[in-house]
């Protein structure tokens, strides 16, 4: 997926069990993992999804962000 979307969207995975992804998970309503989350460049949830998405289908959440901007 990184692959993809290089130089549109920047990937980035978190560690629930960080500071930095504790904090990451209670800001967008994360439960449980995998949970993957799309954010838009003002930092607003625009999809979520529990479990692991098709690459498919999660670039194309992505793309429809970047058409929107």
């Amino acid at each position: 997926m990184e692959t993809e979307l290089a130089g549109k969207a920047r990937v980035i995975r978190l560690d629930v069990f960080s500071s930095v992804g504790r904090q990451a998970a209670a800001r967008y309503g994360v439960r449980g993992t995998p949970t993957v989350v799309v954010v838009d460049g003002q930092g607003d949830l625009v999809y979520g999804q529990a479990g692991l998405p098709q690459s498919a289908q999660l670039i194309e959440q992505v793309e429809a962000v970047l058409v929107s901007k």
